[in-house]
């Protein structure tokens, strides 16, 4: 962080130049970005006498958008404005220019009058014409006002659309959800099926293991049974955020549809494919428009998107324009995930009362008419359907069966999301087998070298994988298309998902790039990388961005490896090149190779954000968290951690207090998408 001598006083906020100066002081520190100073100073141009309290709403409105939020609460803000800003703590150099001392005698009443007053403000909308909109306490820039009322109008219109069920609705869920031992009073995957049969929008919300992938395919196996009987087929598309969630979605999609006992029709016009939203909608280069939108929909009966809490505002609005009215939208994701790394937090917005249920007593005694159960979770609690709209087309799945009730991940994870920090720490510090804890002495404790690079226990580290490359390479004298060739580099990709390290944050001796860098340099040490040059057999290699031109998909993971070099010259020996290889990601197991070369928007990443990491899976994952507590360590960012893990989670830390903390707070993103949705849905008159 950089350090000013600039003394501000809080009349900062009653004089334009020293509001831009204080702004600057702001950049320097690193608190804001040189284009959240930028907005300001434009709107200053725009209007001469612009209030200094416009100039400080527009850059923070500017900087909220950059950390997600939609809006600035101006309420937030003034509570506890370094928190809402996700700023240092008040220790740290430039505490005096914090904004908790400089807003200390602001009132949300006097700067909601100041932008009101303003003419590049429009008061909840009435104005097209401003680049700022005031809608109750929150500050909008205008293009994700628009975005925002666009969603809460499109869903609110599907709500509303009541769609023809069939009448042996009963008989069909029974023989997709067979009630067996085992099997509890309330089948919440049955319920979920149930339900989204009612409407154009449902939301299907469940932690690791809950069955939503299991959920979705029976309910797509329903809906085509039903409209092939019709004489009406429908057409059903697959979609997630990222390359990565979509291959895991095609491989579980696959096997699921393959094992169900339905007519062999219908389990042919069930896609098995699944596309990325950027492909489904068709992305144009060098834009934020895509080739299908309102003008041009897409061709659709039902869209299932997975890893719905990855999906941002703006890419919200473009799929609900892009989507026929009459076309259901089935959304899946876990609601207690990290939200997306653009604005919003679309289904943790849409999700925020899907544990107590709030069923408006006729949709709870639809759902166990049709489905013969009793709804009876105890945390369930009673609503109305002007109340709780969504949540009358929402179900959250409730039984994991991955994590068991005596497993730790599992424990441990149910511990974080509830934010009992205690019991989280109660359960690393009692003996589980898929649970280790590492505190290290000092950044240069060996323990943290021998964790990464050789696991502890059954669960290894990234040794693993090199060994696996080193012991089972083919014979090099094999024709470049030799199948013993891809399946060498399938199971070192295999080798290499084992072990994940994940880190919360990008920069300096506890993030990415360092722990990246460090990794690489130990596994030179042991003779099993040459991280001499930048391309170096072993490398794994993460795509920070899209290239359709090659397939790939900001997400994607490869690994360079020497393989022979196709079309060579009969009689000449055989020479090998260096190629990264990627997984297809279309469910067909086959594999893409790529020059190093034609590869511009790539990393290292043998360690990886926990963000990234989202839509993946590892045997064992292991998290590092800093030495001091930063504003992104929060419970969604240790939960989405430790879910990645499907055998082993370790915990790597210097000081207990930073776990402490983190699993105490929680992401507090500002939008008004419920408020808006539930206006919408007014009262009905009492007569």
């Amino acid at each position: 962080m950089k350090q000013t001598s600039l003394d501000l006083e809080p009349s900062a906020l009653d004089d334009s130049g020293e509001l831009l100066a204080l702004l600057d002081a702001w950049v320097a520190c690193g608190w804001l970005r040189e284009l959240d100073r930028a907005l300001a100073a434009l709107l200053a141009e725009l209007e001469e006498d612009a209030s200094p309290l416009l100039l400080l709403a527009a850059a923070l409105a500017s900087h909220q958008l950059g950390h997600g939020h939609v809006c600035l609460d101006l309420h937030a803000t003034l509570a506890d404005p370094d928190f809402a800003l996700s700023l240092p703590p008040e220790g740290e150099p430039g505490g005096a220019l914090l904004p908790s001392r400089q807003l200390a005698r602001l009132t949300a009443g006097a700067w909601r009058a100041a932008l009101a007053a303003s003419r590049l403000v429009a008061v909840s909308g009435e104005r097209h014409d401003t680049p700022l909109v005031l809608d109750g306490h929150s500050l909008y820039l205008r293009r994700y006002w628009t975005y925002e009322q666009r969603v809460a109008a499109a869903i609110g219109e599907r709500l509303a659309s009541a769609r023809q069920i069939p009448q042996d609705l009963p008989q069909r869920l029974q023989r997709l959800f067979p009630q067996g031992p085992g099997t509890p009073r309330s089948d919440w995957q049955k319920l979920a099926c149930a339900l989204a049969t009612r409407s154009s929008f449902s939301v299907i919300t469940g932690g690791p293991g809950t069955g939503k992938t299991t959920t979705v395919v029976r309910l797509l196996a329903l809906l085509q049974g039903a409209a092939q009987e019709a004489g009406r087929p429908l057409r059903i598309a697959l979609a997630a955020p990222t390359g990565k969630a979509a291959a895991r979605l095609t491989e579980s999609i696959g096997a699921q549809v393959a094992g169900l006992d339905i007519d062999e029709s219908v389990r042919q016009a069930i896609p098995s494919e699944v596309t990325t939203l950027h492909r489904l909608l068709g992305s144009l280069p060098g834009s934020r428009h895509f080739r299908h939108h309102a003008g041009n929909p897409l061709a659709l009966d039902v869209l299932v998107v997975d890893e719905a809490s990855m999906i941002d505002l703006e890419m919200m609005d473009n799929l609900l324009a892009a989507l026929p009215t009459q076309a259901r939208l089935v959304l899946l994701g876990d609601k207690d995930q990290l939200a997306s790394v653009e604005a919003g937090a679309l289904l943790g917005d849409l999700c925020r009362d899907a544990e107590p249920g709030h069923y408006d007593p006729a949709t709870r005694a639809w759902l166990e008419a049709q489905s013969g159960q009793p709804l009876d979770a105890d945390e369930l609690l009673p609503g109305t359907a002007w109340q709780y709209p969504l949540e009358q087309h929402t179900v959250m799945l409730r039984h994991s069966r991955r994590f068991g009730a005596h497993s730790g991940i599992g424990q441990l994870a149910r511990a974080v999301n509830r934010r009992d920090a205690d019991q989280a720490l109660a359960t690393l510090r009692e003996p589980h087998d898929d649970l280790y804890r590492l505190n290290l002495r000092s950044a240069q404790d060996p323990a943290l070298e021998h964790l990464l690079l050789d696991g502890h226990g059954q669960a290894g580290g990234y040794t693993h994988y090199l060994q696996r490359l080193h012991e089972t390479r083919p014979a090099p004298t094999l024709a470049a298309d030799d199948p013993a060739w891809a399946r060498w580099a399938g199971g070192v990709l295999q080798a290499f998902d084992g072990f994940r390290l994940l880190c919360a944050i990008r920069r300096g001796d506890w993030g990415v790039a360092g722990l990246n860098l460090r990794i690489a340099q130990a596994l030179g040490r042991r003779g099993l990388i040459d991280a001499s040059t930048p391309w170096y057999e072993g490398r794994p290699v993460l795509m920070t961005h899209n290239d359709y031109s090659l397939g790939l998909m900001n997400g994607d993971i490869g690994i360079a490896l020497c393989l022979p070099e196709p079309d060579q010259q009969p009689g000449q020996p055989p020479r090998q090149v260096l190629r990264v290889a990627f997984p297809r990601n279309d469910g067909s197991a086959g594999l893409r190779y790529i020059l190093p070369s034609r590869l511009s928007a790539v990393e290292t990443v043998f360690a990886m954000t926990v963000h990234k990491s989202q839509g993946s899976e590892f045997e064992h994952t292991a998290l590092l968290l800093p030495e001091r507590l930063n504003p992104v360590l929060t419970k969604e960012l240790i939960y989405t951690a430790i879910t990645r893990a499907r055998s082993h989670f370790s915990l790597i830390e210097q000081r207990e207090s930073v776990f402490d903390q983190a699993t105490r707070r929680a992401v507090e993103r500002r939008s008004g998408l419920l408020r808006t949705l539930r206006e919408r849905n007014p009262a009905p008159e009492t007569p």
